[in-house]
């Protein structure tokens, strides 16, 4: 029992008794559950806090079996994503898979960053959305330990004439190897050049490139398929 002070971003929300809400955080270390008595009252200090995507600085009180929001103080409130259905539909679709690969208690701080910086590219009009959502992918998936091999072949480990990305294998292929892996999506030189910044470039800097409608066509397919592949789930935006 006790005090918890941390950062964090309401990840989901909902109704709790007449005034109540239960939401989840999502901070460095970890989701908490939380329960936010009043938030929902006209005048609470809770209310902006407590709202879906609402990113602030919240002090927690940990009881023997639950954690209860004190008290909040707002950041970002990701307004010009609330105001926006396509960035709203956006939003909560990475939130989804945010919410399926965090739990209690675990190392969340690059997760937490890389959703940060999502949401902030979501909120501006600077880049295509579909191209956001593909780099989202690709380095959440490095996060969790899915990182593809992009240097050399993954099966004879030529470090030339690489054509292919292998779904099951994980990375690059040459074009003999790649031919004969049923799981391997044949893609651009162009494209591999994206996969390879998104995979090294330093965490504030992974939307700072450009590509072509055609490469992101395949960026797209290869994000979607290798994220449904390893997280063994079909995601959909709806």
């Amino acid at each position: 029992m006790g005090i918890i002070k941390t950062k964090g971003i309401i990840i989901s929300e909902s109704n709790m008794n007449d005034f109540d809400k239960m939401v989840t955080i999502l901070t460095p270390n970890g989701k908490i559950g939380c329960s936010a008595k009043g938030a929902r009252r006209p005048k609470s200090l809770l209310m902006a806090g407590t709202q879906f995507l609402c990113f602030g600085e919240y002090l927690i009180y940990e009881s023997a079996s639950s954690y209860h929001i004190n008290s909040c103080e707002t950041i970002e409130v990701f307004y010009s994503i609330r105001t926006d259905l396509d960035k709203l539909k956006y939003a909560s679709h990475i939130t989804k898979i945010i919410n399926d690969v965090t739990y209690e208690n675990q190392n969340t701080y690059k997760i937490l960053q890389l959703y940060l910086n999502t949401l902030y590219m979501i909120s501006q009009d600077a880049k295509d959305l579909e191209f956001i959502l593909s780099v989202f992918k690709l380095r959440l998936l490095s996060i969790l330990g899915f990182t593809p091999q992009i240097n050399r072949c993954t099966s004879c480990k030529n470090e030339n004439n690489l054509t292919y990305f292998s779904l099951k294998d994980n990375g690059f292929k040459c074009e003999n190897c790649g031919k004969v892996d049923k799981s391997a999506v044949q893609i651009s030189n162009s494209t591999m050049t994206a996969i390879r910044y998104i995979i090294l470039a330093d965490a504030k800097k992974i939307f700072s490139f450009q590509i072509s409608d055609e490469n992101l066509q395949e960026l797209k397919m290869i994000s979607k398929l290798y994220l449904n592949e390893k997280l063994e789930k079909e995601y959909k935006l709806e």
